[in-house]
């Protein structure tokens, strides 16, 4: 699993200097720059010099950052990717990916480059991507799935409903696939950057279907992406009581313990556990951004 939070992951322009320089001061856990859907084909190449140029400068502080390039296919998705390689970043994200036979590929590129440690993140944008999608979650470098829900209604011939409905099996199946490989699933975007309330509703229909975060195209999507993803403060505090209760019961040699007249068992410990890990990660991620790195 990824050891950074990804309640929010931002699609930064690679052609748009002002808003790659902007994102550091936003309070997104992780940014992508595009070379691939957000470039006009003329714009490719400046794009990869000006995305290279970004990340030189750095100043992103500990937020995750990721580079999603154009497929190995295109003119441009090579020279992207051994361009990328010589940078020093850690993650690539690849477009429609489809098979284990593409990652491998991409894989192989780096190896050639010097870069087999890279992470990638896959993106699953098609029919086909859904179908592979646990051999896609059990590739060694792929540390996260990313729902490309826009392209997937379109291939799917499913109207774009508020519910989702047309989506739910590929989307069930991809945080199947995630939770079985230990890899980070993450929702997709949503276009209409006017409908606040439907861009929460879907952000809680995707915790509710177990996604750790979810992709944005707007610094305005962050903050509630980033609340209704991470641990409330009650949450944050059941977990810590669960704990001492659990501790309790194991230190007097009892069987089972309970908080507030339920059960306690282990899965609930693993569960608080994990919450207040990802409680202390995005602490220490919001402590840096308050450092001003």
């Amino acid at each position: 699993m990824n050891p950074n939070p990804l309640r929010s992951v931002l699609f930064m322009p690679g052609a748009n200097q002002r808003a790659m320089d902007k994102a550091r001061q936003l309070a997104a856990d992780a940014i992508v720059f595009d070379l691939e859907d957000a470039v006009a084909p003329q714009a490719k190449d400046s794009a990869r010099q000006a995305v290279l140029a970004q990340l030189a400068a750095g100043g992103y502080g500990q937020r995750q950052l990721a580079v999603r390039c154009n497929a190995p296919g295109t003119p441009w998705g090579a020279d992207d990717i051994r361009a990328l390689a010589r940078s020093g970043i850690q993650t690539l994200c690849l477009p429609k990916v489809e098979t284990p036979d593409q990652l491998q590929e991409v894989r192989d590129l780096l190896s050639t480059c010097g870069r087999p440690d890279m992470q990638l993140w896959a993106m699953i944008e098609t029919p086909s991507g859904v179908d592979n999608v646990r051999q896609l979650a059990a590739f060694e470098s792929v540390q996260a799935l990313l729902l490309g829900t826009t392209d997937l209604c379109a291939a799917l011939r499913v109207p774009q409903r508020p519910d989702r409905l047309g989506l739910q099996y590929a989307l069930s199946r991809c945080v199947l696939a995630a939770r079985q490989y230990g890899v980070a699933a993450l929702d997709g975007v949503h276009l209409d950057l006017a409908d606040r309330d439907g861009f929460v509703a879907l952000c809680e229909q995707g915790r509710a279907l177990g996604f750790d975060g979810k992709t944005l195209i707007h610094p305005r999507q962050i903050e509630p992406a980033n609340r209704v993803f991470g641990p409330s403060a009650q949450a944050i505090e059941h977990a810590r009581r669960l704990l001492v209760a659990w501790r309790e019961a194991q230190a007097a040699d009892r069987g089972v313990a309970v908080l507030d007249g339920a059960l306690v068992e282990v899965m609930h410990v693993d569960q608080a556990r994990r919450t207040l890990d990802l409680a202390a990660q995005i602490a220490s991620l919001e402590a840096d951004a308050s450092r001003g790195a």
